[in-house]
């Protein structure tokens, strides 16, 4: 197995895929690097094609009018990105960052609805991370809309530890990003964490946090009235 077959059979998209399919899209698919803070694409760009990460992290997010950013995921290896305009031939829907040294595989369009044809359990497979991503930013809308920025700050961290199996687990995202994430300010978010960390709701020590009163945390993410 080469250095790229093993990549690629190490993501999630790819992970049921026979030994031919996974060589088909080795094949074709070309290693691009980006360093940290370098764009994959923008949003708006025409899709030349989906983006396998095998190495590093990024950042997916759309940008208002006025220059604001709001970070709709942050994605490390193994994972992919720009699967949804391979199907709908519209342009990137949001922007890609990397947010440290990204190594990826590259698939243009036109090779994978090539490897599509020929093996259709990986339009399946690819349908299905479109599907996660959907449900994703169902959640990321709500997480924006519904009760006060401390309400949906303490779900994020409920949710967060709800995906991590854990009441302790890395939280990579900076105050900053937080914000974005929750469409406020950092100095808010900042405000609100130190709070939490003030009454014993949770314990942070550097990216590391731990929640030490759940039901406590429960309480300021349930809606009020």
């Amino acid at each position: 197995m080469t250095p790229k077959h093993a990549s690629l059979a190490e993501i999630a998209l790819f992970a049921s895929l026979s030994e031919s399919e996974l060589q088909a899209i080795a094949q074709r698919a070309v290693e691009r690097r980006f360093g940290s803070g370098e764009m994959l694409f923008w949003e708006g760009e025409a899709c030349a094609g989906i983006f396998l990460i095998v190495q590093g992290s990024v950042k997916i997010f759309k940008t208002s009018a006025g220059g604001r950013e709001m970070m709709l995921a942050l994605e490390s290896a193994p994972t992919t990105v720009a699967e949804l305009p391979l199907f709908d031939g519209g342009p990137y829907p949001a922007s890609v960052r990397a947010v440290e040294p990204v190594v990826s595989l590259f698939l243009n369009k036109s090779d994978f609805q090539q490897v599509c044809r020929q093996y259709p359990d990986v339009a399946l497979k690819v349908l299905a991370v479109v599907g996660h991503r959907l449900r994703h930013l169902v959640g990321v809308v709500e997480s924006m809309t519904f009760g006060s920025v401390t309400e949906r700050l303490a779900r994020l961290l409920l949710d967060a530890a709800g995906v991590a199996g854990a009441d302790e687990f890395d939280m990579p995202l900076t105050h900053q990003e937080l914000a974005s994430r929750l469409g406020t300010v950092r100095e808010v978010v900042s405000r609100n964490l130190a709070r939490f960390r003030a009454e014993g709701l949770i314990r942070v020590q550097g990216h590391q946090l731990r929640i030490l009163d759940r039901a406590g945390l429960e309480r300021e993410s349930e809606a009020e009235g």
